[in-house]
């Protein structure tokens, strides 16, 4: 009978003869069981935890550069310049990019509703000449790294010099803001310094314009994740007040408090976006990353034990029902503190409260680490300490609701000043993870992968394997593969996998039915045996595939 008309079932107890038929006679035997739950593992090689950096485009902060757009081939010099970022994220051990295609209500992809961002030209609305967002997508799967479309909801322009400042005019020619000023105000007031233009959060209007100028890039592209910041309605600036006394009384839905009212402004953004990005790809995650405090105990007493300024209040954001409401997915809230001694913010203080907030949702943490602030004078003493970020990722181990970290931003990753990169990657990137599981995302049972050969070769071990009966009928289609490798010739157990010790490599699925993989890190005559595990594009993992043994 082919396998092809085999059940699934039938299929596995087929496959699993493999196991027995290639097992060599000397082989080490170990449990097979797949439950790992009571398996002791090594906090320091987590085999998940979200790693990435974000990549800021606007004012060219991290990609692309400023340079770039005067370049004798600017495609080519930014396409080079983004490779970069991405050899860096893999050295790191990163899984995952929040990429910025979004920054001041423009756009990083042909957009039929958004003007062409200026950080790719130097001038805006001006067409690049190529999809950039097909390339970053792309670019970033064929390292198997998730992508996070980043999108900076109402923000329109920077101050002057240099951005559009409050001038509607200096937008591009055919801007929505231009054909309809009246949904923008001006913060601070036009003439004040660092005044700019912001959609106003309080119109109707403007909410389902900025979702469906943003649901487009999730429509078209093949991306993982949306990721909002925290620039929701504006920071205070001094004593300037937020224009919108006609917009509360034109549309307060009954509301008769104006804070309440704007922060239900942005509730409804939350869950409204929530909601079509499920409806159009069930599978994409949502997340947020907001200011790193949401209230002051003195304030609520479901606040944090800190003195600072407070999300909820300042700029509307009312984070911790975003998570009790599961309306995101994940969230990344910006502890960009240090350990001790600063009472109005102490990260050693502000991680539990934020464990505890996500703590029986489904919302899983990862934290927003200051790498830029490592080794600035300008940030004070503690910031000179080689070690605090590490000691950061440390700290974290301590709370499981912690799934991991994103690094703010790439640029200053890559500076390592002090070497602080190079201290928290050794300590706690120094294993592939792959990117926590979602349970709640929509998922199919996957069959184990089959290796069908591993053969030295000069450069290695080349793994070749297929994917049985991969997206047929009832079973999920594999999106990528995860890799692990054993000393020796043996038949690994259930807890050799449950961390990442063995786990040598993750790759993203090619066409076609035959997929490959070389260890070129395989010492020469070494014998090893390697099991190959297939996920899904939720990262949810099959049974190990039967060992498959290099004896030479």
């Amino acid at each position: 009978m082919k396998a092809t008309r085999l059940g699934a079932a039938g299929l596995v107890t087929a496959l699993l003869g493999t196991l027995v038929a290639a097992t060599p006679a000397n082989a080490t035997p170990r449990t097979t069981s797949t439950d790992t739950t009571t398996c002791t593992t090594d906090a320091a090689t987590p085999k998940r935890q979200f790693r990435a950096m974000w990549i800021s485009s606007v004012v060219n902060i991290d990609w692309p550069s400023k340079a770039s757009q005067t370049s004798p081939d600017r495609v080519a010099a930014q396409q080079a310049e983004y490779r970069g970022l991405l050899d860096l994220a893999e050295r790191l051990h990163h899984n995952a990019v929040v990429v910025q295609v979004r920054p001041t209500a423009d756009a990083l992809w042909p957009s039929p509703y958004e003007p062409w961002s200026e950080y790719l030209t130097g001038t805006r609305g001006q067409d690049p000449g190529w999809d950039p967002l097909a390339f970053l997508v792309d670019e970033s799967h064929k390292r198997n790294l998730e992508f996070h479309a980043w999108f900076n909801p109402y923000r329109v322009s920077m101050p002057a010099p240099g951005g559009a400042g409050a001038d509607l005019n200096l937008l591009a020619p055919g801007h929505p803001a231009r054909q309809h000023p009246d949904w923008t105000f001006a913060y601070p007031p036009a003439g004040v310094a660092g005044s700019r233009l912001y959609y106003n959060p309080g119109i109707p209007e403007v909410r389902e314009f900025v979702q469906t100028a943003m649901m487009d890039a999730v429509r078209r592209y093949d991306v993982d994740g949306v990721h909002f910041d925290d620039y929701f309605y504006p920071y205070p600036s001094g004593t300037h007040q937020v224009p919108d006394d006609a917009t509360f009384a034109a549309h307060n839905r009954g509301f008769t408090d104006r804070a309440d009212w704007r922060r239900d402004n942005i509730n409804l953004l939350i869950q409204e976006m929530n909601g079509k990005i499920k409806a159009a790809k069930p599978w994409v995650k949502f997340g947020v990353s907001p200011f790193g405090i949401w209230r002051n105990k003195t304030a609520d007493p479901l606040g944090s034990d800190t003195t600072g300024s407070q999300s909820y209040d300042i700029i509307s954001a009312d984070t911790r029902k975003w998570i009790k409401q599961e309306w995101i997915d994940y969230v990344v809230p910006q502890l960009y503190w240090y350990i001790g001694q600063y009472p109005a913010a102490d990260y050693a203080r502000l991680v539990p409260w934020w464990a505890e907030t996500v703590r029986g949702t489904r919302v899983q943490l990862y934290i927003g680490q200051a790498d830029y602030k490592s080794g600035d004078p300008a940030y004070g003493p503690y910031w000179q300490n080689p070690r605090e970020l590490s000691d950061h990722l440390t700290l974290n181990r301590s709370y499981p609701e912690v799934q991991g970290n994103v690094h703010f931003s790439a640029v200053q990753v890559r500076a390592n000043r002090l070497g602080a990169t190079d201290i928290y990657a050794a300590e706690h990137y120094s294993r592939p993870a792959l990117v926590p599981a979602m349970p709640h995302l929509p998922a199919k049972p996957l069959l184990f992968p089959v290796v069908t050969k591993a053969a030295r070769q000069a450069d290695g071990v080349r793994l070749t394997w297929r994917q049985p009966a991969d997206g047929a009928g009832p079973l999920g289609t594999a999106t990528s593969y995860a890799i692990y490798r054993f000393d020796g010739t043996t038949l690994p157990g259930r807890c050799d996998t449950a961390d990442a010790a063995h786990l040598v490599d993750t790759v993203r699925a090619t066409p076609g039915g035959t997929q490959s993989w070389v260890d070129t890190t395989a010492a020469p005559g070494q014998r090893y045996t390697y099991q190959v595990t297939a996920l899904d594009r939720s990262a949810n993992e099959s049974p190990a595939s039967p060992p498959a043994f290099s004896l030479r």
